[in-house]
């Protein structure tokens, strides 16, 4: 079932390459709602806001399979071209043991290479609403993503 929902990920996040240059394709390490790990994928929709998507697994509190979906409303170069700082915010569904539903945050510096390679770090924080309703503040992590297209 993971190889299937990570095939059908990667085709989804290739197809939408297609519509807006911007687009990237990669891996997240740390904490995600499924687990420490996730593909995790980009697709620009403007010339400063983006969708920030994850497809992750690896099983965290009952949850083994997880979809975050964030629209990063504020993304601006930082002094020069090649970095770059975002905010954003969406819903995250976990499933698994338990069903999670709710809201991240998250807020990153990114570093794009002259090569198409970007590396980022961000910190996404939680607010689950259902089935347990919590606060989870230690969602740290690091983007490893494949530029596709130009990048422009």
């Amino acid at each position: 079932m993971k190889k299937l929902i990570f095939v059908f990920a990667l085709f989804l996040f290739a197809g939408l390459s297609q519509v807006n240059a911007q687009s990237e394709i990669g891996v997240r390490f740390g904490d995600v709602t499924g687990g420490s790990f996730a593909v995790d994928g980009i697709i620009g929709i403007g010339e400063f806001s983006r969708v920030h998507a994850n497809v992750s697994f690896g099983g965290n509190d009952g949850v083994d399979f997880g979809v975050d979906a964030l629209w990063d409303f504020i993304y601006r170069p930082l002094g020069e071209e090649s970095f770059n700082w975002y905010v954003g915010a969406g819903p995250f569904l976990g499933f698994g043991d338990d069903f999670a539903f709710g809201a991240a945050g998250e807020i990153g510096l990114e570093y794009r290479f002259q090569i198409p390679l970007s590396l980022s770090i961000d910190w996404r924080p939680y607010f689950r609403i259902v089935e347990d309703t919590d606060f989870y503040a230690g969602g740290f992590g690091l983007n490893v993503r494949y530029i596709l297209g130009n990048g422009n």
